[in-house]
């Protein structure tokens, strides 16, 4: 058996995954996925630039909002070049440099997602639970230092992962699962002993959105304890329906990926285009729902983007 490191002269690559099975159909197929693409890049586009240029936008809800929708941008484009390129052109080589890469960013960018809702589940219980004293704790200041500490925390638990990755030796057996570089999906093509990247990769799982989840629920715990206690039930329903888009953006990250991972795990049985379509459309359905979430339920991002809109008509 050929074993193959990373300090050998030719450089390691891989082959990524279509659509097993489906290989005839995979122009077709990357229609719809290059539909999604457009609308993320689009509608999270459109929310930054909004954000930044109206003034009475810039406040710390729409702050984070903005932070939501950079990662959802990077998370997106981060897949975009593989993902096309094998469904259109066939193009699956990677090399190893470029596959590991690309997982810090994939993997980055998915625990950064977590840490922001984290950051927006704290905005709403400020609002909801201590409103006078709202604009003093979530200053400017605080709120760049939430969003540094968010980086740190990410480039900390990645680039153990990372170095550690590029230890392993591989065997010939070279194809990936995915149009993309998964991490686990990487390891488990080593020939040699890989139990300190699972270990480093659970620790990096666990000490983001393992630590983000509980305490994105102890936060509505807090939220509904303190809404309750509201006597006037005009006031109670208006202090729900300012965390309507945060719980849905919440539902629409953690659920894919816990039903992910249930598959990978469980789903034994299933045909393997039904593991490689799930994984794509998954990743895919943050950075497309949550703007159009956020427009449609928030007021104020609905009546900037109109504004725009109607701006860019009149200018034509």
């Amino acid at each position: 058996m050929l074993v193959l490191n990373n300090t050998n002269d030719q450089p390691l690559t891989f082959l990524l995954m279509g659509i097993p099975g489906l290989k005839a159909a995979q122009v077709w197929i990357s229609i719809p996925f290059c539909l999604l693409y457009m609308v993320a890049l689009s509608g999270n586009s459109m929310i930054l630039f909004v954000v930044f240029h109206e003034r009475n936008l810039h406040e710390p809800m729409y702050y984070f909002l903005s932070m939501l929708s950079a990662t959802d941008l990077g998370l997106s484009l981060c897949t975009l070049s593989t993902t096309l390129g094998v469904f259109w052109f066939e193009a699956r080589e990677i090399n190893l440099n470029a596959c590991i890469a690309q997982m810090f960013f994939l993997h980055g960018f998915t625990f950064m997602e977590s840490g922001v809702l984290l950051a927006m589940a704290f905005d709403r219980f400020v609002a909801i639970c201590d409103p006078l004293h709202y604009i003093t704790i979530l200053t400017n200041a605080r709120i760049t230092q939430i969003g540094m500490s968010m980086l740190i925390r990410n480039v900390v638990v990645m680039l153990p992962v990372v170095l550690f990755v590029k230890r392993l030796s591989f065997c010939r057996s070279m194809v990936l699962s995915h149009s993309y570089c998964y991490h686990v999906d990487l390891i488990q093509l080593s020939c040699t002993d890989n139990r300190i990247n699972s270990i480093l990769g659970l620790f990096a799982l666990f000490s983001t959105t393992g630590f983000d989840c509980p305490c994105i629920l102890l936060s509505y715990v807090l939220i509904v304890r303190s809404v309750l206690s509201i006597a006037s039930s005009e006031e109670r329903q208006k202090a729900f329906n300012t965390c309507i888009s945060h719980i849905t953006a919440v539902a629409i990250f953690y659920i894919p990926l816990i039903s992910l991972s249930l598959v990978h795990r469980y789903g034994h049985s299933a045909p393997p285009f039904v593991h490689t379509t799930m994984a794509n459309i998954f990743l895919l359905i943050p950075p497309v729902l949550n703007p159009i979430i956020y427009s449609v339920k928030t007021k104020p991002i609905r009546k900037a983007i109109i504004k725009v809109l109607i701006q860019k008509q009149v200018q034509i």
